[in-house]
């Protein structure tokens, strides 16, 4: 699969969940798409659960929607540290309003959740955030990989697979359109 041109944002802040973000973060760029760590600060390291270190090429105040054609949004306890980046929820709002894929596993549905856009939604998490998804308007389903419209959720490291497969068929509709 051929992504050349597409352009991806990846979501970084501390005690992010490793392979959450570095298995789609190498899948997309094998794919050839151009991805980007996008972070509160340039320039930061942020580190994983376990200490592995990722550093953001972009600061989120720096970035618009206009800039990326997808976004994802790895689990971990990350995804609580990111909704209080108002910056950050307000661009994963905007790229949900602009129809773009929004990608988001484990935990990660805290942030779409904040951002407002589950609501009416097929979507799943880690089963510990059902009941977030579901007082937030979402229709929650336990399976490996959920796709409603640009949405694409999964519940966990193991579906990872599933997860890449489902975005990079999305954003390979999107190249196309």
């Amino acid at each position: 699969m051929n992504l050349a041109g597409v352009r991806v944002a990846v979501l970084a802040e501390d005690l992010y969940e490793d392979l959450e973000l570095w298995y789609p973060l190498l899948r997309l760029r094998e794919a050839g798409a151009e991805v980007r760590v996008v972070g509160p600060r340039a320039g930061e390291v942020y580190k994983s659960k376990n200490g592995y270190p990722v550093k953001a090429d972009v600061g989120m105040e720096e970035v618009q929607a206009a800039d990326f054609d997808a976004v994802v949004v790895p689990g971990g306890y990350a995804p609580d540290r990111m909704r209080r980046h108002r910056a950050m929820v307000e661009f994963v709002r905007a790229m949900h309003e602009a129809g773009k894929p929004v990608a988001f596993i484990c935990h990660a549905g805290w942030v779409p959740v904040s951002a407002g856009i589950v609501r009416g939604r097929t979507v799943t998490s880690f089963p510990s955030i059902r009941d977030d998804l579901v007082n937030a308007g979402a229709r929650w389903v336990d399976q490996e990989v959920v796709v409603d419209g640009n949405l694409v959720s999964s519940r966990m490291p193991a579906d990872l697979p599933a997860f890449c497969r489902a975005l990079l068929e999305l954003l390979a509709k999107v190249k196309v359109g």
